[in-house]
């Protein structure tokens, strides 16, 4: 699939994340700190989208039980989760943020 379009840049606010869909994966695309990211908008403790959650410090947080994420790596940072969740590579072309969910980065 390689990189394709999931929004614009004008549509993330600084410290948020929204839901997309890319292919069949569902992403959050995430603004933390000026950078973006994109990470499965699913919390690996109870499957809960991880969008609707809180955001600063390059996390992201489920704002079902508070386990917390790391958007570099997809590292579960905070229980009740314990496994990582997958963080996908992501840039800005032009006014857009493209996501490449066929090569996910490495778990840490």
């Amino acid at each position: 699939m390689a990189f394709v379009r999931a929004c614009a840049v004008s549509e993330l606010a600084p410290e948020s994340a929204l839901a997309v869909e890319v292919g069949e994966e569902d992403v959050a695309v995430v603004q933390s700190g000026g950078q973006f990211y994109a990470i499965r908008d699913e919390c690996s403790h109870a499957s809960i989208p991880l969008s609707e959650g809180d955001v600063g410090d390059a996390e992201i947080e489920c704002y079902l039980h508070g386990s917390r994420f790391s958007l570099r790596n997809g590292a579960a940072l905070g229980l009740p989760a314990t496994e990582p969740v997958p963080v996908y590579p992501c840039r800005v072309s032009g006014d857009d943020i493209e996501v490449d969910v066929d090569n996910p980065l490495p778990a840490p």
